[in-house]
This record gives structure tokens, sequence and C-alpha cells, in this order.
């Protein structure tokens, strides 16, 4: 309760905070880049959304730290639009009033809803929503984020899952392996990657069985995974977040499903187990780069910052969504830096002189190397799978969707 105190204090106001304001920021800084973040903290996604939005703070107080945009001060204006993408196109109007230089976004509806206004303007947007849909420059020139996009991962996920955890059913060579999916229909975000993860369920083979429409804000999914049992699935695909692909991993515990379960990466993260309990035991996922505290290159810093300026919540606590937000904030800066070099910190130079000038870029903190290029803005090919067994998360398999199925990457995977 006290964590959670200190967290709303920090974090809830509509203006969040301006990050220049208390910091220890070097006297020569004296230009200023604004810098604009959309955050869920109180809506239907903030149960991995808090967290993410501490780690955008908390990484542009480092940056700050060491010298800003090339010596120019970063000015960070915080926003928690609760997952409402009507608040969402305020907040992004107010950020243009602010004269921002690029936005840190959210959700797949609000940033799939802005892309064609960002697209005009020529405002980098570097989102937390990894939908496919914006990785295709010719359509989505200005959005960005660090991550392989949501279809990449739900593709390797099932494909991990089929390489190393099929073949150990007795039955697996006598007959398809059946899949459903589970999440919310009426969500952009939930249903993104669908209708890949489908088209990689017949590349492979399986038989496909109906969906389940499971709310993000569910916690009795009893109906759904009772749906699920008159398919009889070998494999789960849930799309949801942590809390409710919790309740979904308790119920088909519960009831006997049998099934495995695979989760988006949004889902997937040190609270499931502390959600679900043994339930999660088995369950696996996709994570875009390390999680909380593990032992990679910048997870000192990580740890050191939120110490530093969020004591009050225990760092035992915290989840990779920092980390993501970290990520995030990283690449932002890195193509705000090479734009910067080379004269301007307009949209289309820190887009075209940034971020489509980073080649195998390495963000660090467990991520993949991240490259962009004019013509494709999926930063990476690489997946990393894990699953969560005997108390920790164990990679799986590094999936090479691009190197594995390297026509179809090239011709007919991107954007969706």
């Amino acid at each position: 309760m006290k964590s959670e105190t200190c967290f709303r204090r920090l974090l809830i106001p509509a203006l969040i905070v301006v990050l220049a304001a208390g910091f220890s920021v070097p006297s020569a800084m004296a230009a200023k880049v604004i810098i604009g973040a959309l955050n869920d903290m109180t809506g239907a996604t903030s149960d991995v959304g808090k967290d993410y939005a501490l780690g955008i703070a908390e990484a542009y107080r480092y940056v700050n730290d060491n010298g800003g945009i090339n010596g120019k001060e970063v000015k960070l204006y915080q926003f928690d639009y609760g997952y409402r993408i009507p608040e969402a196109l305020t907040k992004y109007n107010l950020f243009k009033r602010l004269k921002c230089k690029l936005v840190q976004g959210w959700g797949t509806g609000d940033t799939e809803a802005l892309s064609p206004t960002v697209t005009k303007d020529k405002m980098p947007y570097v989102s937390a929503s990894y939908s496919a849909h914006l990785t295709d420059p010719k359509k989505t020139p200005y959005n960005l984020f660090f991550s392989t996009d949501y279809s990449t991962n739900a593709r390797a996920a099932l494909t991990a899952w089929y390489d190393k955890v099929w073949p150990t059913k007795a039955d697996y060579e006598k007959r398809k392996p059946r899949f459903v999916c589970s999440y919310m229909f009426a969500s952009p975000y939930c249903s993104a990657p669908i209708k890949a993860v489908k088209d990689q369920a017949t590349l492979l083979g399986f038989d496909i069985g109906p969906d389940q429409d499971v709310s993000l804000l569910a916690l009795d999914t009893k109906s759904q995974v009772l749906g699920m049992k008159d398919f009889k699935p070998d494999v789960v695909w849930h799309g949801n977040t942590t809390m409710s692909v919790a309740a979904t991993l308790r119920d088909a515990y519960a009831l006997g499903l049998g099934a495995d379960h695979i989760i988006n990466n949004w889902g997937f993260d040190e609270n499931l187990p502390r959600l679900a309990g043994e339930a999660a035991e088995g369950a696996i996922g996709a994570a875009p780069c390390a999680f909380f505290g593990e032992d990679v290159p910048l997870m000192d810093k990580v740890m050191e910052y939120a110490k530093k300026y969020n004591p009050g919540i225990p760092t035992e606590k915290r989840l990779i969504r920092t980390i993501q937000g970290w990520c995030n904030v990283l690449i932002a800066t890195e193509a705000m830096k090479r734009a910067d070099k080379e004269g301007s910190l307009e949209g289309e130079d820190i887009l075209k002189k940034g971020f489509e000038t980073m080649t195998d870029w390495p963000v660090g903190l467990g991520a993949s190397p991240v490259t962009y290029t004019a013509t494709d803005h999926r930063p990476a090919g690489q997946v990393n799978i894990y699953r969560w067994e005997k108390g920790g998360f164990n990679l799986l398999e590094r999936v090479d969707m691009k190197g594995r199925w390297p026509e179809k990457w090239e011709n007919e995977w991107l954007g969706w």
C-alpha cells in the first residue's frame, strides 16, 4: 500500500511531471528538447502501463544526467490518458502546442488512430504499441519502436511451441496440433496479431478452433475456458495484458483444460506467476528485452535510477515494463543525437538522419540490435521466447523469423 501511494503521488496528476524541474542538469545545457509522453496508469492496461511509465521518466533522467541530446536538456511532459483514445488525441494536440520534438506513445488503438496525423505533422512517435500495422514506412513513416512487432512475436511463440513442445506430446505424429486464440475482440492491441498468428498456424499445419472473447479487465473467464474445452486445444494464444491472462490461466488450470499457453509480450511478465500461481507453470511468451534485474549491459543504471527516484517501490516488485520504457527512450535519444549532429532536430530529420541511419544499433538491456530503413521499420527479425518454469524465466528458443522464412519476411509479412 505504501509503495502504491508513493507511485500515485508521482504519476497520477493530469500533467504528471516536467522532468527538467528538480534535475541536477549541467549548467551548460541551456537549450531544451521538449518530449511528450502518453501513458496508461489508470486505464484498462495500467497493470503493465504504470511500470512502463516509471521507466520512461527514469530513463530521461538518466539521459539528462549524461549530457542530454548533445548538451541539450530534455524536458519531458508526461500524461496519464487512462487508455482512452479521445483523451490521447487531446493530449497529442497539447504536445504540438508545447512544441515537442518527439512523442513517447502507448496503446495500439490510439497510436493507430493518430498515425495519419503524426505522418502529416512529421512527428516521430515512439510507442509501446508494437503493432505490425505501424512498421511499413510507406503508410506510417513516423511510427517507431524498439521491439519486434506483435505479429512477429506471435509467429515466433507459436513456432517455438511447435518446435520444442509439440514433439514431446505422446500422439504428435498421429494428428495435427489444435490451436485457439483468447483475447479481447474489441481491443486493437489484442487483435493486432491475430491474422498473423493464424497464418502461422496454417503454415505449420495446425487445426484452428474458435476464438474466445476475454475482456482486458476480466477476473472470471470460466465460460470462455469451457468454450475452449469443446475444441480440446493443445495450445492457446493469449493476446491480453497480464491481469486477465493470469485469470484465464487460473481458470484453465482449475477446469482441467490441459492446454499449453503462449502469450503476447504484454501478458508475460514477472507478475504473471505472482497472479496465476502454479497455473503459470510452463507458460510461454515473447520477451523483447531483459527482465528487470537480469545481468545485462545497462541494467545497473536502470536499478540505480529506480532506487533513486522511486525508492518507495521495491525493486523486487518492478517489471520488464520498466526495461521496455528505457529501450524506447534509448532509441529515441540516439535518433535525436544523430539528427542534431547533422544540424537539425526537426521531425523529418530525426526520422531520416536519425532512425533510418541506425543499422544493428545495440540498444542494450537484452534487446536485439535495431535496424530501420526507408522501406522497413521492423527493428529486428529474431525473437527470444521464454518459458516460466521452476521459478524462473528460461529461454526456450531464439526464433529467427527473418532467416527462417526470408521470402515471406521480405515479400509478404511487412505491415500485418
